[in-house]
């Protein structure tokens, strides 16, 4: 069974590769070439095709309901209401909104923001809107966070935010019992009005109800490298225990009444279990894990009731399939490997296993099981692994498991009954908390508590894979230790630089901002960082940090930060934090005067790897404009020369003309984003640029890159590539040509497909 299972996921997983979307007669003739081959007893190839179609009918349905073209940018008036946990900031409520009334045909399920709301948004609240729409967009980058993918996954069509907030018009405080998250909603504004530490309420959410938008970004910092961050969410784990004290309990309590000639204990107890495990899926909003364990839960329990043995492998395969059925798109969420490959490792080290171990050490190996087993899939998903986790989760499992997640439970449960009883033991919950905290934040601090890798390659996590299975076989297999050489390919993942007198740069994807990053042979400059929006999302930290880890760059020798704009320095203190730099060259140094930066100034060079770099500005002419005093920094290499100018407009360009002699580069970073008060044209004769990149969000409400601009580009017969639309772009000379990269075009899939532009990438 589990190999047709697999069959069936390869085919969901294929369908998700696909650039374009197979037609419904395309689809029509693969499913009848399954039937035939079910007929003729090929159950794998079938079972692959019908997986393909069943991903193939669900995807066409939601491209289907996805935002139409001429209605973008336009304001529209809608009513529905609030799906979900709303998420709050300091400045904006962010909540799914559930359409159930537009003048236009709009997709079934919207993300907004509300700046600045003037009342509270709650789950299960109607509203009436006038929304501004927009296609699923976000950056792409290589190492990045895929913005794009995660909201198709969650059947996301559109985004958009509030307009004219004092027409919105509450029409209902809740909409009735079709959602449990005005339950949940409920629950959460009961907790937050207890006396605990705003830490420990913000894990409490996550563990008993799911609502992780509260953990700050020093908590999931802790959790991340502590490997333990399965466990502040409602895990299998956590479902499971559950359902096994209710079985216990229930059990026990049925053993103590009169016997009952229809139902025995143990039946009686799995109804219980269940029930509980379904209460608190719910209370998770079901997400993939939760789903995962309570079909395994439903399962077992199904089979005591119908007094029947099951294999748990089956019970496994059962569970994948109705996680498939339920959701296709679930094969585009991280948490589908994750949740699924733990519990598949779990069976296999413990399944046809002779001998018997003691329980301490048998429970220390089920941690390293696992974390080995994850082991390559995280490196392949965020670079990244923690190497104190199995320390980590063998303390903090007890704890969690069989202290804080019961108490939590029970003082959740008595919100609203006993709330002094509640309150009693929220304090204890918050006091385990505290100290099984401080535990983990000095496991982290500990050198190597984990380690940054570059991404690895498919065949790199099938090999490892392989060495995995050997290396947790059943002893008596011979050369398991053979498994250690399938994970080297893991550690020795490289990635190539570029030669002695090149030099390579990547023009990253930060929405509207800057942020560049240049390598030569042996050195790294990062120019910009792009913007910060909040304490828990900047783009140093979501994009630059991502990229450079991607590229296995552990430190950087130069940062450059332009001036004092958000969208050019505002992720600079994430990068620095994180990434031990060497020097910070900025034309605002008294800004980062905590990391020792200096002025940059015109004259200023220095040469990597036979790479010259010279600052070509500012000069000791103070002009008006912040953006005016940009740092503007010039790189030559063997082949050709890059020109990087912040955001310097009509006057700092007249300067430069006029005091460089050499102003002449084959690839221009586009001043100012592309505005109007740039890239005049005696300043791009003078640079004479073949490839022109412009770092701007696409679409943005400035507008930019100005049309008059792109006149000129056009008149130059320049390339011209706008990072909103082609994601990271990459240039390299190669044998006297240009060449230029873009993430997008080599990653797109058929539910983020760019239309053809007129300078598409030759």
């Amino acid at each position: 069974m589990l190999l047709s299972v697999l069959s069936f996921f390869l085919g969901i997983l294929s369908l998700q590769q696909s650039v374009l979307l197979p037609g419904i007669w395309s689809l029509l003739l693969v499913l009848l070439s399954a039937l035939l081959l079910l007929y003729f007893k090929y159950q794998r190839i079938a079972f692959f095709l019908l997986g393909f179609v069943w991903a193939g009918g669900f995807s066409g349905y939601y491209l289907s309901h996805s935002l139409a073209p001429e209605l973008q940018a336009k304001d529209i008036l809608i009513e529905g209401h609030v799906v979900g946990l709303p998420e709050y900031n300091e400045r904006r409520v962010r909540f799914d909104f559930a359409v159930t009334h537009a003048a236009v045909s709009l997709p079934d399920k919207l993300r907004l923001s509300w700046y600045y709301p003037p009342q509270k948004v709650s789950a299960g609240q109607a509203w009436q809107f006038l929304v501004k729409l927009k296609a699923p967009k976000g950056t792409f980058n290589p190492g990045g966070f895929d913005y794009e993918q995660w909201l198709f996954a969650q059947h996301i069509g559109a985004t958009g935010y509030i307009r004219q907030s004092s027409q919105a018009k509450l029409l209902a405080t809740q909409v009735s019992w079709q959602s449990i998250s005005v339950v949940r909603q409920r629950l959460i504004d009961l907790l937050a009005q207890q006396k605990i530490s705003a830490d420990s309420l913000a894990l409490i959410k996550a563990l008993t109800l799911g609502d992780r938008s509260s953990l700050s970004l020093s908590q999931w910092q802790v959790l991340a490298r502590s490997g333990t961050a399965h466990l502040m969410a409602i895990s299998g784990l956590h479902i499971g225990l559950v359902a096994g004290m209710i079985y216990w309990l229930a059990f026990q309590c049925w053993l103590q009444v009169p016997p009952h000639r229809y139902y025995s204990a143990p039946q009686i107890a799995a109804v219980c279990a269940f029930l509980a495990a379904l209460s608190y899926a719910a209370l998770a909003g079901f997400s993939v894990p939760t789903q995962r364990a309570l079909v395994m839960v439903s399962v077992f329990m199904l089979a005591i009731l119908l007094r029947r043995h099951v294999k748990s492998l089956d019970v496994f395969a059962i569970a994948i399939l109705l996680v498939l059925l339920m959701d296709p798109m679930a094969v585009l969420s991280v948490g589908f490997y994750l949740s699924f490959l733990a519990v598949f490792f779990i069976i296999y080290v413990l399944s046809g296993r002779l001998g018997r171990e003691n329980r301490l050490f048998s429970s220390l190996k089920l941690h390293v099981v696992v974390g080995l087993g994850l082991l390559p899939v995280l490196l392949f998903f965020f670079q990244q692994a923690s190497l104190i986790a199995p320390v980590a989760n063998f303390l903090a499992i007890p704890v969690v498991s069989f202290l804080v997640v019961p108490l939590a439970l029970l003082a959740v449960a008595l919100l609203s009954m006993m709330p002094s009883v509640s309150g009693f033991l929220l304090q204890i919950v918050d006091g385990l908390l505290q100290y099984l905290w401080q535990v983990l934040v000095f496991l982290v601090e500990l050198p190597q508590a984990s380690i940054v890798l570059a991404q690895p390659e498919l065949w790199q996590i099938v090999v490892a894979m392989l060495g995995v299975f050997l290396l947790l076989a059943p002893r008596g297999i011979p050369a398991r230790y053979l498994g250690f050489i399938f994970i080297l390919p893991l550690i020795l993942v490289h990635k190539d630089k570029p030669e002695l007198g090149a030099a390579s740069l990547t023009l990253l994807d930060v929405g509207q901002g800057l942020a560049v990053v240049v390598e030569t042979a042996e050195h790294t400059l990062v120019f910009d960082t792009g913007a910060r929006f909040s304490d828990s999302f900047d783009m140093g930290r979501n994009v630059v940090l991502p990229f450079l880890h991607y590229q296995r760059i552990t430190g950087v020798d130069t940062l450059v930060v332009s001036h004092a704009d958000n969208d050019h320095m505002g992720g600079a203190q994430a990068l620095l934090h994180e990434m031990p730099t060497k020097q910070i060259l900025s034309s605002v140094p008294e800004l980062l005067a905590d990391y020792k930066a200096v002025a940059c100034y015109a004259g200023q060079s220095w040469q990597w790897d036979q790479v010259s770099f010279y600052m070509l500005s500012p000069t000791e002419q103070t002009l008006k404009s912040d953006n005016d005093n940009s740092c503007v920094l010039k790189i030559e290499t063997a082949q050709g020369s890059f020109l990087l100018t912040g955001d310097i407009e009509n006057a700092a360009e007249a300067v430069l003309i006029a005091r460089s002699k050499n102003l002449s580069a084959e690839v221009l970073i586009a001043p100012h984003h592309g505005s109007k008060t740039s890239s005049s044209a005696d300043f791009l004769a003078a640079v004479k640029p073949s490839v022109i990149l412009i770092p701007a969000a696409s679409p943005n409400r400035f507008g930019f890159p100005h049309a008059q601009v792109i006149d000129r580009y056009n008149q130059l017969a320049a390339r011209y590539f706008i990072s909103g639309d082609s994601g990271a772009l990459t240039v390299n000379f190669r044998d006297g040509k240009i060449e230029v990269e873009s993430y997008r075009a080599h990653h797109q899939h058929y539910w983020n497909r760019q239309p053809n532009k007129e300078n598409a990438i030759k």
